[in-house]
């Protein structure tokens, strides 16, 4: 699967909550590729629990914190072509790196000046 292919899907589902990416990976039109992130991602939801021994819900509030696809090896075949030539065929593969984390409660500071 190449990496630039995956990426579209990778880049729908990056910063939103855990249920909301579940639901876009669900309904995508990429539906190979989504079905390889949507295990990923359930895989990273299943670990995130065993480690924090705690359950997913709404209000555990996990987000897809960062994810991106790297190039992996690729595979090098050759295609008979007409007039004794070959074709060089390239099968690409990738490495998808996936960080699922709580929602961080943003405070934000005011400053206040008195004159």
């Amino acid at each position: 699967m190449s990496p630039r292919k995956m990426r579209l899907v990778v880049d729908q589902i990056r910063g939103q909550r855990v249920e909301d990416a579940l639901n876009t990976l669900k309904f995508s039109q990429k539906r190979i590729y989504a079905q390889k992130v949507e295990k990923l991602l359930k895989s990273a939801i299943a670990n995130w629990q065993q480690v924090n021994d705690e359950r997913v819900d709404e209000e555990t509030g996990l987000i897809v914190k960062e994810v991106f696809v790297d190039p992996g090896r690729m595979i090098k075949r050759i295609q008979p072509a007409p007039q004794g030539r070959a074709h060089r065929i390239r099968k690409r593969s990738n490495h998808i790196t996936l960080k699922v984390d709580r929602v961080e409660a943003e405070v934000e500071t005011v400053s206040s000046s008195e004159e």
